[in-house]
């Protein structure tokens, strides 16, 4: 079981770790960001491609194309 610590105690270990933390500039926060964006429509189209030849595949198979 965890020792319980004191909520003083707890706070000025919060506040040591969160000075250790190194935080991304806004250009690189910015280009993060816009490669997420990127990233997502591209697989969005290769997933969308992808549906459309396999429900391609399946009418053909089915004969539900002609």
């Amino acid at each position: 079981m965890a020792t319980k610590t004191n909520p003083f105690t707890f706070l000025q270990q919060v506040r040591s770790e969160v000075s250790k933390v190194v935080w991304p500039s806004r250009r690189e926060a910015a280009i993060t960001t816009a490669m997420v964006f990127v990233m997502a429509i591209a697989a969005s189209l290769f997933f969308t491609l992808i549906d459309f030849a396999l429900s391609w595949g399946v009418q053909l198979l089915l004969g539900l194309g002609s």
